[in-house]
């Protein structure tokens, strides 16, 4: 009798290794396309080119007292575009923001020599209201759902027409008074409109300020959580709520930053000058907006960095300075201003495409 004879099965046993293969989403990028997804690498390049063009066009840009002019232009302009750039990536924007760096002057300016206090005491209540400003904004927006758009429109008028109207009622004229014989005045200049020397060049205080606020920014945007709930609430604020990021207490802060810049810019003005024009300021936040943009911020928000829109406002002083020197005529700022603004979106809109791609 035959027996029937079952096959023990085989051990399984592993496949040879083939030739290790990847799917795209696991290959690292090399560190060059890293490098250019950044924001702000786009509008770095920008402003090295701009310079260059200049040193070329303009002989006078070489002199140091001539850089000197051209960072202290880049820094009225680059203080305030640091907080509207970390607003613009928590995904608002501010349209007053021209207009709040007069009503901070004019606040202190009038509140001083009217009651006839030490000019400290006017400091103090411009960043209050400052401050009050920035907080109203984003309160409103927050509690409304309005786009801040029409928030800040609105807040703009209001603070033209008052800039205008008060100023018109306490002074009898469209400029405030001469407060630099006042007490404290010396004091405050010191710390807002000194200059001191860099190697026999005069250079203005402002521009260290700029420097150091731009370190500041940094440091918040990449290393605190309050950096990481700014991303998050322009990327995407209801999916950031849901995460508990505290939206309204960033997005209200956020604005209150932008009051603050608005308070300095208003104090440097006031005690470079000893007096303000309460119609100045229109404009202005057009420029701050656009140096943003040119940093690499996105209007859409929830992208960006600070030192981005430090190249930005560097660009719009070197332009600003740069035609002047070249003995253009300064009626081509603004169209060579649009030029670059167009530029420099399409540069980093396409360094940002070709960074990512693989």
């Amino acid at each position: 009798m035959s027996m029937t004879q079952q096959a023990t099965p085989a051990a399984d046993t592993p496949p040879a290794p083939g030739p290790k293969q990847s799917d795209g989403r696991t290959r690292q990028r090399p560190p060059a396309l890293r490098l250019l997804a950044r924001p702000e690498v786009g509008v770095f390049l920008g402003a090295v080119a701009v310079l260059v063009f200049f040193l070329f066009a303009a002989p006078p840009v070489r002199d140091g007292s001539s850089m000197a002019n051209i960072l202290y232009q880049s820094s009225t302009i680059g203080i305030m575009a640091l907080p509207v750039a970390l607003l613009m990536i928590g995904g608002e924007f501010d349209l007053s923001a021209g207009v709040a760096v007069v009503t901070s002057a004019l606040t202190a300016s009038m509140l001083s020599y009217q009651l006839t206090l030490n000019v400290w005491v006017g400091v103090i209540v411009a960043l209050l209201v400052s401050l009050g400003i920035g907080a109203f904004n984003g309160w409103l927006l927050v509690k409304t759902g309005l786009p801040s758009f029409l928030v800040t429109l609105g807040t703009f008028l209001i603070l033209q027409g008052v800039n205008l109207a008060v100023t018109k009622l306490v002074t009898g004229n469209v400029a405030t008074d001469d407060i630099s014989d006042m007490d404290g005045f010396t004091q405050a200049q010191k710390l807002f409109a000194s200059t001191f020397q860099v190697g026999g060049v005069n250079v203005k205080i402002t521009v260290v300020w700029w420097l150091v606020f731009a370190a500041l920014a940094t440091w918040v945007l990449l290393r605190t959580k309050y950096g990481n709930w700014i991303f998050a609430v322009g990327g995407n604020k209801e999916s950031a709520r849901a995460v508990g990021v505290p939206v309204t207490f960033t997005k209200i802060s956020l604005f209150m930053l932008v009051g603050f810049g608005a308070w300095f810019v208003g104090m440097h003005q006031l005690f470079s000058f000893n007096t303000v024009q309460s119609g100045e300021g229109v404009g202005q936040e057009l420029i701050y907006i656009a140096a943003a943009v040119i940093g690499g911020c996105l209007l859409t928000g929830g992208s960006g960095s600070a030192i981005g829109p430090v190249f930005g406002a560097f660009m719009f002083g070197m332009v600003q300075q740069g035609i002047v020197y070249a003995g253009w005529n300064p009626d081509w700022f603004k169209a060579f201003l649009g030029v670059m603004l167009l530029g420099a979106v399409l540069i980093n809109l396409w360094v940002q495409r070709t960074a990512t791609r693989r």
